[in-house]
């Protein structure tokens, strides 16, 4: 940590790291999280920006306690404040954290989770390498047995699986509170998304940064406590909201070069992708794709709800006998590896031959 308040009036050095800290009614986590700020390990210049985004709790209280300890350790701390009667939000809160900042990098925490002392310092040595990536890391869910199934992905994609599983329903591949970039970088891709409540501003953030080629890298380092418990600000947003989001983004980015496509799953998730997409990429669905007898002897999907007469009708058949590239609508992790060994004969590669939208 640098040495607090220089004398004689030499310029101050340039903030290396700025940790971004949104805080909304968070008093019974707090203490905790500013602990793990004030125990960082890093040595070079730290400070802290905090919004205090309509707290009604003791949450200030809590902020100005840590702000005296955390000066003494060399770490500045700025809080703003939105003193009205409602919160603005997560996105505005973020928003308004960075721009109060100075660091030249941003270590994004949520007020309720807890980093371990190397974080700041492992993540900023990949940045510096990565100037124009979102760096993330692996994380220890908090109750343990919460999220299983999405703690694994977490923490076990590949590095080719953070950029091709980016259209998953779990979200992006690099969880936002584990997020670290440049400051440069953020403003390029262009702050988050500030329509509050229902609006999945990482989502959109993390999408808007791959489209403007950004890289996403994973430091193999649990740094991370990651609490879960059903208050959280995630829990608001639609799933239809966030459907709609996927499916125009895989639209974009990989249906737009594809000429026909097969879709792995003749069930519920499989025909609502197909429902979902636009005329243009309906055409291009050859076939549906299942293990399920009953749905393969049937032989066909027909599209009732379509304009068109005669009404498509999209055959169906076994996986082995389909013709790739396929979009995936079968849950992972879900079939004690069933679908991931059927999946393993076929020899693919993911990112050309598939993708995952489960």
């Amino acid at each position: 940590m640098a040495e607090p308040g220089r004398a004689g009036g030499s310029p101050e050095p340039p903030v290396q790291v700025s940790i971004i800290l949104p805080v909304h009614n968070s008093e019974c986590w707090l203490d905790e999280c500013l602990k793990s700020v004030w125990e960082q390990d890093f040595k070079g210049t730290m400070e802290l920006s905090i919004f205090n985004d309509a707290s009604k709790d003791g949450s200030a209280e809590i902020i100005e306690k840590w702000k005296i300890k955390l000066e003494e350790v060399g770490v500045s701390v700025i809080i703003g404040t939105n003193n009205s009667s409602q919160p603005r939000g997560v996105g505005f809160a973020k928003n308004q954290a960075v721009i109060q900042s100075s660091g030249t990098y941003l270590c994004f925490l949520d007020s309720d989770d807890v980093m371990m002392p190397q974080r700041v310092r492992l993540q900023h040595q990949v940045a510096i390498q990565h100037p124009n990536s979102i760096i993330g890391c692996q994380v220890r869910r908090e109750p343990l047995d919460s999220t299983e199934r999405y703690t694994r992905w977490i923490n076990n994609l590949s590095q080719e699986q953070l950029l091709t599983q980016v259209f998953t329903s779990h979200g992006p591949t690099v969880i936002m509170p584990t997020w670290f970039c440049s400051r440069e970088w953020f403003f390029h891709v262009g702050r988050f998304d500030e329509g509050g409540k229902g609006v999945p501003e990482d989502l959109l953030f993390f999408y808007d940064h791959l489209q403007k080629g950004g890289g996403v890298f994973r430091v193999n380092h649990c740094l991370l406590l990651y609490r879960y418990h059903p208050q959280a600000a995630t829990h608001s947003v639609l799933e239809e909201t966030i459907w709609n989001h996927r499916v125009r983004f895989l639209e974009d980015r990989v249906l737009s070069s594809w000429t026909s496509f097969t879709i792995w799953n003749a069930g519920k998730q499989g025909k609502k992708l197909y429902r979902s997409l636009s005329p243009a990429n309906q055409k291009k669905v050859t076939a549906f794709c299942d293990v399920d007898e009953k749905k393969i002897t049937k032989g066909f999907y027909t599209y009732e709800e379509s304009e068109e007469r005669p009404k498509p009708k999209i055959p169906v058949c076994h996986f082995r006998d389909a013709t790739p590239p396929f979009v995936i609508c079968v849950k992972l992790d879900m079939t004690g590896g069933a679908f991931e060994t059927n999946l393993a004969t076929l020899n693919l590669k993911e990112g050309k031959d598939y993708y995952h939208f489960n």
